[in-house]
């Protein structure tokens, strides 16, 4: 009897214990987060992993991410935005501009010379993308849009110094107005989404590739390709590509209302802005890669940065036409697009 009274309060402290432990578990939710990059990304390590930290924390360990790096929720690039969507994933990071002629109104901000600051033109991206290009996003619920820290141009047997340099090249482009950029340089384009990238670089499939900095190392492209072409950094980024953190809407309708204020106040103009400076910080990062193999670099002066400027001149002309054929005013949409960058 002793003994049964001694164990009874011990038993009753451990059922509690683990009643409690069993209850807060219930209340945790846990997000699946699908990208398509590797784990040792800029993206992830940055980007996904610091703002699952942070919401994480401020929800006293209710919101969980479970993160799936390079397409292991299944599909591909491209089918990032619609398994948000559809609630295949709860969270994406995905480039909408991979669905070529889909985000028609956002892609503006993909023009040739369009942007600044990754920074800077991610700020400005939330403000234009949330007021005219709702209807484009409609189905998912944009926690952040941002845009990388420019391109850079990565080659493997030809450095490229001069608009003429384009001629007979095969080089990757990410987005369809990339695309016509390199066409209006004489080179060749190849649409290619990023995990294609090194394979095709190796193989010769193509000569070299238009990316960011911050993915270099990612992919390993410092080992393949022998040079790297920058563009004078007093003239606007050569290109840049458009992302969203985008949320399944159903998903977030089902969480309590103290964990939608914990992602609400994790979304937004700042968090965008946040988003854009990860991506400058990450451009030495990416760089010192190239360095360090000692590969071979060339900045483009500022002189000959401006011929190719002109040269592309056509590409924000043919895509004012195209958004205004599908009935929107797009000479209306480039020049506020440009207005909220010189704010």
């Amino acid at each position: 009897m002793k003994t049964r009274n001694v164990l009874t309060p011990l038993f009753a402290s451990v059922l509690m214990t683990f009643g409690a432990a069993h209850a807060q578990g219930d209340n945790v939710v846990t997000l699946r987060v699908h990208h398509f990059l590797p784990p040792s990304s800029n993206a992830q390590v940055k980007l996904i992993e610091p703002w699952c930290a942070k919401i994480g924390a401020e929800s006293a360990g209710r919101l969980k991410c479970q993160i799936y790096p390079a397409m292991q929720m299944g599909g591909t690039p491209a089918q990032l935005f619609d398994q948000a969507k559809d609630g295949v994933a709860d969270i994406v990071w995905a480039v909408p501009g991979y669905q070529a002629g889909r985000f028609l109104v956002s892609e503006v901000f993909e023009l040739p010379f369009m942007g600044i600051s990754g920074e800077k033109s991610s700020r400005a991206l939330w403000a234009y993308a949330t007021k005219n290009a709702t209807d484009e996003y409609r189905g998912i619920r944009p926690l952040m849009f941002h845009v990388i820290a420019g391109m850079a141009l990565h080659t493997t047997k030809k450095q490229i110094r001069t608009m003429g340099d384009f001629n007979g090249m095969k080089l990757r482009a990410p987005t369809r107005l990339a695309t016509r950029m390199v066409t209006a340089f004489g080179g060749t384009p190849v649409p290619m989404p990023m995990p294609q990238v090194s394979e095709s670089l190796a193989k010769g499939v193509i000569d070299g590739a238009m990316m960011p900095w911050e993915v270099v190392p990612a992919i390993k492209a410092q080992e393949i390709v022998k040079y790297h072409s920058e563009t004078d950094p007093t003239m606007p980024l050569l290109s840049t590509t458009t992302f969203v953190l985008a949320m399944n809407p159903a998903k977030y309708d089902s969480l309590p209302t103290e964990l939608k204020k914990v992602i609400d106040a994790n979304s937004g103009a700042d968090m965008s802005a946040w988003a854009g400076k990860v991506f400058d910080e990450a451009t030495l990062t990416g760089r010192q890669s190239g360095v360090e193999h000692k590969n071979t670099f060339y900045m483009v002066p500022a002189d000959e940065v401006k011929k190719w400027q002109k040269a592309s001149d056509g590409v924000a002309m043919e895509w004012v036409s195209e958004v205004t054929a599908k009935g929107h005013d797009g000479q209306r949409l480039l020049a506020e697009a440009r207005a909220l960058l010189d704010n």
